[in-house]
């Protein structure tokens, strides 16, 4: 038996708050797996499974926080059955337990104890071939997706999330609670009337934001797919109940009035409730960048270079490559930076490892951080794994994954914990160098500014060149200018082959 613990998100993480889980005592994990969903001060994270066996118990309640390397579950060990994913064993009654209120969340429905469903489709028996994995299973239950009737495009014919977003599209809008509950001369069986509310279809984020707003999801209607609630649902259904009545202040106005002092106190509390859990929260994170940056600024001994990159062989070859593929899939200048970045910290390690305990740790894999504004405000730094091995495009697209999931919260634990070098870039803010604060245990970062055209003299020759400011932040316990500027050099050398990143 293991024990899954509350992992560590960030050097300047020290508890994480338990926000949902996607597992269930008694569901089969494997490593790797999505089994819970973590808040910490900067984002809410995916957190997947370090153990391989079947969940025993849950043991902390969503809502709870706890400090890092707390047990959050129990994973037992079961031998293998013939099929790879090892014979599941029945909870015990600690895990019974623990498993009623993510039974009632769930609707009260039985697990699935084989991994070939069977269902009726428009009247036609169907069969789905494959498993569907706790973390699937959840969102399908979260869009009202039955997952019987679902072809899976996975390996093995395992059903994926794409799967399950795609079926939830294709879902007719749901009825009106009214004209079920108006049926004449009978009324609903009570395990289809009690988990109504526990049904509405809706996105995380809604979830969450109608829980600090206080809204029903139930009385909400949700305009995304399949007729899910959607956060601009929850704002607009909010902002409706806010909405003052008209009569009651003129029907009290001549019986009592407040203070005069009073009143505008109360009229800037009122509106400040919606926004004060964001406000908390942006709080929350504003302290815990700037407790982790003071500690840096602190006990980091800074120096930083700079240097122009000429960008025009690199553009030009970017122009010539792009002008034959469509436009969903062209480059764009950040993606030869940001490679040419990662080949030239693996060429010197010196700028890529972590420094703990008095001692730099050089690393043999380069996994980028690129910070990342979020649009309730602050920044997190995720990483992109072994990036000096990526093909550009590859790159490109994990880049834009990444920020996709950062802004909508859901990163994983290994992209918050394993960066070994941050790349900061705010040339789209038009800023043109930026220098950055090192990020501990890292021991550099380099910050990118726009893409400008400059005079550029060369051989006694003048002409106007595209070009951008490169900047290196980095630790002078491990290195200093000599190798932070052959770093730097290794960039400019690499822009100039593009066809070779």
């Amino acid at each position: 038996m293991g024990d899954f613990r509350m992992p560590s998100l960030g050097a300047d993480m020290e508890h994480g708050k338990m926000v949902e889980w996607l597992v269930k005592p008694g569901d089969y994990v494997h490593r790797g797996d999505v089994v819970a969903v973590v808040d910490t001060d900067k984002t809410v994270m995916d957190v997947e499974s370090f153990e391989e066996g079947v969940v025993a118990e849950l043991l902390v309640d969503v809502g709870t926080t706890v400090p890092i390397g707390t047990p959050l579950a129990r994973i037992t060990r079961t031998p293998d059955d013939g099929t790879g994913q090892g014979a599941p064993r029945a909870p015990g009654p600690q895990a019974a337990r623990a498993a009623e209120p993510a039974r009632a969340a769930a609707g009260a429905q039985a697990p699935q104890a084989e991994p070939v469903e069977v269902t009726e489709v428009a009247g036609v028996a169907a069969k789905v071939p494959g498993v569907v994995p706790p973390p699937v299973r959840h969102l399908a239950h979260q869009l009202g997706v039955d997952t019987a009737g679902i072809r899976g495009t996975g390996k093995h014919g395992a059903i994926t999330r794409a799967d399950v977003e795609h079926a939830a599209a294709r879902l007719p809008a749901p009825e009106p609670a009214a004209a079920v509950s108006a049926a004449p001369g009978t009324a609903p069986p009570l395990a289809v009337a009690m988990p109504v509310p526990a049904r509405v279809r809706s996105s995380p984020r809604a979830r969450r934001l109608a829980e600090e707003l206080g809204v029903d999801l139930a009385t909400v209607a949700g305009t995304g797919p399949g007729a899910a609630v959607t956060e601009a649902d929850v704002r607009l259904a909010r902002t409706r109940e806010k909405a003052p009545a008209p009569l009651a202040p003129r029907e009290t106005a001549p019986r009592e009035r407040a203070p005069a002092e009073e009143a505008p106190a109360e009229a800037a509390e009122e509106e400040k409730a919606p926004l004060s859990a964001a406000q908390q929260r942006i709080s929350s994170l504003r302290r815990a960048i700037g407790a982790l940056m003071s500690r840096s600024k602190k006990s980091i001994p800074h120096y930083y270079l700079s240097t122009t990159l000429d960008l025009r062989a690199a553009l030009a070859w970017m122009q010539l490559v792009n002008q034959q593929r469509p436009v969903a899939s062209r480059l764009v200048p950040s993606a030869l930076l940001l490679k040419a970045t990662a080949l030239a910290a693996r060429d010197v390690p010196e700028v890529n490892g972590f420094f703990s305990d008095g001692e730099f740790r050089p690393s043999s894999s380069v996994h980028l951080g690129v910070a990342v504004a979020l649009r309730q405000g602050g920044l997190v730094a995720p990483a992109i794994h072994d990036a000096d091995t990526l093909p550009v495009d590859v790159l490109m697209q994990r880049l834009r994954d990444l920020v996709s999931r950062a802004r909508a919260g859901r990163l994983q634990r290994a992209e918050m914990a394993d960066p070994t070098i941050t790349v900061t870039n705010l040339g789209d803010l038009g800023v043109e160098s930026v220098y950055g604060v090192i990020y501990p245990p890292q021991v550099a970062m380099v910050g990118l500014g726009r893409v400008f055209e400059q005079p550029w003299a060369l051989n006694g020759m003048l002409a106007v060149r595209p070009a951008v400011i490169a900047t290196l932040s980095a630790d002078h316990r491990v290195s200093d200018g000599l190798r932070g500027g052959r770093f730097l050099t290794r960039i400019e050398e690499l822009l100039q082959t593009p066809e070779e990143l």
